[in-house]
């Protein structure tokens, strides 16, 4: 089978699928229902959506820049 030299392999579009999939969990634990006019919500300054959700989404985007930096090992 003719190979090309893509820029991705099949590693890179499992690390761009992973990041992508750690941003969106991250996006998940960021968001919390807000506060009303009546009703005060604590929860919005919890530690987990101000703190290790962010971190979360920041880890996705490292990973999601590795993905498209890393060059895919030629097999020729």
């Amino acid at each position: 089978m003719d190979r090309r030299n893509y820029a991705f392999d099949k590693v890179n579009f499992i690390l761009l699928a992973v990041g992508m999939l750690v941003v969106i969990i991250g996006f998940i634990l960021m968001s919390v229902t807000g506060s009303t006019e009546t009703h005060y919500n604590p929860e919005i300054f919890s530690p987990l959506h101000i703190k290790v959700a962010p971190a979360v989404c920041f880890v996705g985007f490292v990973s999601i820049i590795y993905a498209i930096i890393r060059k895919p090992k030629d097999n020729q």
